[in-house]
């Protein structure tokens, strides 16, 4: 084991025992996260690249910090990938961008500031070590058309390659002062010099249904699926609030996109700025920053922020539905296994998983569509009720709320509850894919919608589990109930 390496591996070590830290989503030995970057998969490894500041847990200093799997489960830190140059293009700071496999040559395209402009760099062989490009940048900054409008805002490369016409496409992220926000299409023959095309899409910020579009669009994503596209754009209000991601899918012609359904990619306004790639066996495969809930002393005093969501297969279904999945490979790291079957739940307290709990859980469960009313799961919930996690699902109005009223006694936490569509055909069941990892909860709805949020329990010995019935008579066709163990165990 190499020094770098055994620093990273005690660095972890000496952390494990913050009970707010997830062990199964993958996060830096210590210090800030924020955006996935450059996801590729390189001679049949997976490479995660992050926004990293390996000084402290605050958002300054950004570089691209780096870690490789062969399973996408147990990870492997990597050095730093990339640095601010002092007299760069990126001397303020490496922002984010994508990955590309350019004739044999790992490439990254990555927003440097300030100003923000596009920048490029190329790899070794076994992507540990980078070179910046000499005639950085590559794009010097937003059309001169609308320059004036964005603010300074232009950032977050995405490229990818038609088969088509063999070109090299890129999106940018930006903004147009009081009109809303912009993701532009740019062509070229070789990474290096690159076209202004036009915007693909443009927001309205003053429509307000079905969605509204903010002010600020950052981090896009075009993803392929036949004669179909989807566009991922992350949002922001004019305060530079972060808000959610939204998706588009439409059709792709002459080099415009026609976009016919919309919506929240992922709901509770945790999860932010994904990243999408496409792995050798065709999947899309996509993680989002897991943003926190606490305040930042609390963080300040942790040493670490941001969270990796778990890899998610991201597809798309007749009918123009996406479908979220939590990557089947994530099932090597199930241990302990409960199993339950055709119970009904009757409203009140239930004690059928009474002795079942822990804070790093994966639960599946499977209710029939008749009498399905009103419910709750439990979680992380301490003996006597003090400190709870209720998720509850809503015939009425058809939504799974995450209930964070009670989840921590530190009042300096987010409190606000997530809520979340549930979209079922008729007399389909309700499935629901809940992970839990100390503060981390993500909740699968029959695959097509999916919520992520933060809870931070103060009490050891919030660990319990419990299903509850509301309203009426609950059927509950299956539960399947997993310890999970750390993804650093076997590393």
């Amino acid at each position: 084991m190499n020094n770098a390496r055994r620093v990273n591996m005690q660095r972890r070590d000496q952390l494990e025992g913050d009970l707010d830290r997830p062990r199964y989503h993958y996060l830096p030995p210590a210090n800030w996260m924020n955006d996935p970057n450059g996801l590729i998969q390189w001679k049949g490894e997976y490479h995660l690249f992050y926004q990293y500041n390996p000084y402290g847990p605050i958002h300054a200093r950004i570089h691209w910090g780096h870690a490789v799997s062969r399973d996408l489960v147990h990870w492997t830190d990597l050095p730093v990938a990339l640095t601010p140059a002092p007299d760069g293009s990126d001397a303020e700071g490496c922002w984010s961008g994508c990955a590309v496999d350019n004739n044999g040559v790992p490439t990254l395209l990555y927003t440097g500031v300030h100003p923000q402009v596009v920048c490029m760099a190329t790899g070794s062989d076994d992507l540990v070590s980078w070179q910046s490009y000499s005639g950085n940048p590559v794009i010097k900054g937003p059309p001169l058309e609308i320059a004036e409008q964005t603010g300074g805002h232009f950032r977050d490369p995405f490229v990818w390659k038609e088969e088509e016409d063999g070109y090299w496409y890129m999106l940018m992220g930006t903004k147009q002062e009081g009109v809303g926000g912009l993701t532009l299409l740019y062509c070229s023959s070789n990474l290096i010099h690159w076209e202004y095309l036009h915007p693909l899409m443009a927001g309205d910020l003053h429509r307000q249904e079905p969605l509204w579009t903010g002010t600020m669009w950052e981090c896009p994503n075009f993803l392929i699926f036949g004669d179909r596209r989807v566009l991922l754009i992350s949002i922001q209000a004019a305060s530079n609030e972060l808000l959610h991601t939204l998706y588009f899918v439409g059709d792709y012609q002459d080099r415009h996109f026609t976009p016919r359904l919309e919506g929240i990619l992922v709901y509770g306004d945790y999860f932010y700025a994904p990243q999408v790639m496409r792995d050798e066996q065709g999947r899309y495969l996509m993680w989002g920053w897991i943003r926190e809930g606490r305040e930042q002393r609390a963080v300040d005093e942790a040493g670490w922020a941001g969270v990796m969501s778990l890899p998610i297969v991201i597809s798309l279904e007749p009918g123009d539905n996406l479908k979220l999945e939590p990557a089947p490979e994530l099932t090597h790291l199930r241990r302990a296994h409960r199993r339950y079957e055709n119970l009904e739940i009757t409203p009140g307290e239930s004690n059928f998983l009474r002795g079942i709990g822990g804070d790093c859980l994966e639960i599946v469960a499977e209710f029939e569509p008749d009498q399905l009313d009103r419910f709750e799961f439990k979680l992380r919930c301490s003996p006597n009720g003090e400190e709870e996690t209720r998720l509850i699902y809503r015939s009425t109005g058809q939504q799974i709320v995450l209930d964070r009223e009670k989840s921590s006694l530190n009042p300096a936490v987010d409190r606000a509850a997530g809520t979340a569509p549930v979209k079922l055909e008729p007399g389909e069941t309700l499935k629901l894919h809940i992970f839990l990892d100390r503060s981390v909860v993500e909740v699968f709805v029959n695959y097509r919608s999916c919520l992520a949020s933060r809870i931070y329990p103060t009490r050891g010995d919030s660990l319990g589990v419990n299903l509850n019935g509301l309203e009426g008579v609950v059927k509950l066709k299956s539960l399947d109930i997993w310890t999970i163990e750390s993804i650093w165990e076997s590393n």
